[in-house]
């Protein structure tokens, strides 16, 4: 009995220390006017956003330290990480950040120094002075971007960067170059003998209570660099609020106040000849830091593509955290300008009735499934197969199934076969091997070391002859698009995805028989 209670004793020990854990991991809340921040103007935000041509997925504000609006467009969710793209990047410079603090390197340390074995025969002038601060600042004088063709091609990424020209001297000319972001990861690694990854666990994110955070890595098994994070929506917040308070969190400097300073402030023009109106009315050409850009409203920002925000506001003493898939992210950018920036007074606001209608828009924010439907053709074609011509997705057979309001899909490749569950009218939560679309798919390091993706399916029919099936792919920006012609004993799948519009891109359709 006296054991038992002891066991019991040391139980509730754990749970409730498990729980304080948890609740100094998060971080605190407020409401928009107790920080003197308006309600209405989120809520305006929000409307603006949500009938706009951007998709939301997620949107975190903080003032003064403290959250005061979230949200997340089901089926996204808190718990789910979101794919960062060039985010990435502030994570891999803020790795270097601590290397320079501990001494394991300087930002003015040569490129060449920590590659001697993958140079190529003749090292240019260029080549030889190219330094850290030239990596990071995104000055690096190659021309065209090298990323594509090194991360796609057979040779070590290494290796590939050091092989192509540079051809304007380092740091005098901005390049956009993930390249060069990758290869700050390499350095990172070099020196301390850990992927970036790693490196960041003691010393960003567990201080900051991140966890689940993963990184896709390349052929040599080093992280990306340049994209390829993901990380909770708050995780991103966090980051946003450590810059904000000058590498200080909990009262413990776990980043030097003058390596933030460094790392945010103006580095390169990206264009030094525009006109003062044109540079105005863009978020992408007020500087450019440590893999950081400069923003308008003298703010800096953790970037990446289709609308992945980190956006730090100093004057304001505020965070805006966006995950989205959006075709014009200056649009995107203008919206909040438009709502949010107004919307941080100096001083403490009185209660409004907006507080509480805030709280019950963002609790119910959704992206719609496609509606309910139906056709005769569900009993014509459940539980048939349909054997697919050949093609260059390697795709052999579809099969198909409908019970109780769910399609049952079955996709064989020559290598694997994948089954998904769409929902009629809803999203139908799973996970699967099957990769799904992304800008950086080429990759030779796509999605390598990553966890099956998470989605959210739909299906509807647009006529009683054409079925469309969707597979959100809830840890990204993205949505895969498949709809499927039936004619007969004769089927067409279309594949395509929410963002790649180019008609050059479009794979044809798929044709087979059942």
């Amino acid at each position: 009995m006296v054991f038992q209670k002891r066991a019991i004793s040391i139980l509730l020990a754990f749970l409730v220390a498990a729980v304080i854990v948890s609740a100094q991991s998060k971080l605190p809340r407020s409401n928009p006017e107790a920080e003197g921040v308006s309600s209405d103007s989120i809520i305006k935000f929000i409307d603006a956003a949500g009938n706009s041509q951007h998709e939301m997925h997620s949107v975190m504000v903080l003032r003064h330290g403290k959250v005061i609006a979230e949200g997340w467009w089901k089926p996204y969710s808190a718990d789910l990480k979101h794919t960062m793209y060039s985010v990435s990047k502030t994570f891999t410079a803020t790795a270097i950040g601590f290397a320079v603090a501990e001494k394991r390197l300087s930002v003015n340390d040569k490129v060449v120094s920590f590659f001697p074995a993958q140079l190529p025969d003749t090292v240019s002038t260029n080549l030889n002075e190219l330094t850290v601060k030239d990596l990071l600042s995104m000055s690096v004088g190659q021309q065209p971007d090298p990323t594509p063709l090194a991360v796609t091609g057979e040779s070590p990424w290494v290796s590939s960067f050091m092989r192509m020209p540079i051809v304007n001297k380092p740091g005098t000319k901005f390049l956009y170059n993930s390249l060069g972001s990758y290869m700050l990861s390499a350095i990172v690694q070099k020196v301390t003998g850990q992927r970036v990854v790693d490196y960041l666990r003691p010393r960003l994110f567990e201080p900051l209570g991140i966890d689940g955070m993963d990184w896709e890595i390349d052929p040599a098994g080093i992280n990306s660099g340049g994209w390829g994070l993901r990380v909770k929506t708050e995780d991103m917040a966090k980051v946003g609020q450590l810059y904000l308070q000058k590498g200080k969190w909990n009262g413990r400097q776990i980043l030097p106040a003058a390596w933030i300073e460094e790392a945010t402030t103006k580095k390169i023009d990206q264009a030094p000849d525009m006109p003062q109106a044109q540079r105005d009315s863009s978020d992408w050409n007020q500087g450019y830091a440590y893999q950081i850009w400069r923003s308008r409203n003298n703010g800096y920002r953790a970037d990446g593509a289709f609308g992945q925000y980190i956006l730090v506001l100093p004057e304001k003493d505020a965070v805006i955290v966006i995950t989205s898939e959006s075709p014009n992210m200056q649009d995107e950018l203008n919206i909040v300008w438009k709502y949010l920036l107004p919307a941080f007074k100096e001083k403490e606001l009185p209660p409004s009735k907006s507080t509480s209608e805030l709280k019950e828009i963002l609790s119910k924010l959704s992206l719609r499934a496609p509606a309910t439907s139906s056709s005769p053709l569900e009993k014509v074609i459940s539980g048939k197969t349909f054997s697919i011509e050949q093609n260059d997705m390697n795709v052999s057979a579809l099969s198909f199934n409908f019970k109780n309001n769910t399609c049952f899909v079955s996709l064989k490749t020559d290598t694997a076969t994948y089954e998904i569950q769409f929902g009629n009218g809803e999203w139908k939560p799973g996970v699967t091997n099957k990769k799904g679309p992304s800008l950086v798919a080429r990759a030779k390091g796509y999605f390598v070391g990553l966890p099956p993706p998470k989605i959210a399916s739909s299906y509807q029919w647009k006529d009683d002859k054409t079925l469309e099936l969707k597979i959100r792919y809830i840890e990204s920006p993205h949505t895969e698009i498949i709809v499927c012609h039936f004619e007969g004993n004769d089927i067409t799948a279309d594949f395509g995805n929410s963002f790649d519009k180019n008609p050059a891109n479009k794979k044809p359709p798929l044709k087979g028989k059942m």
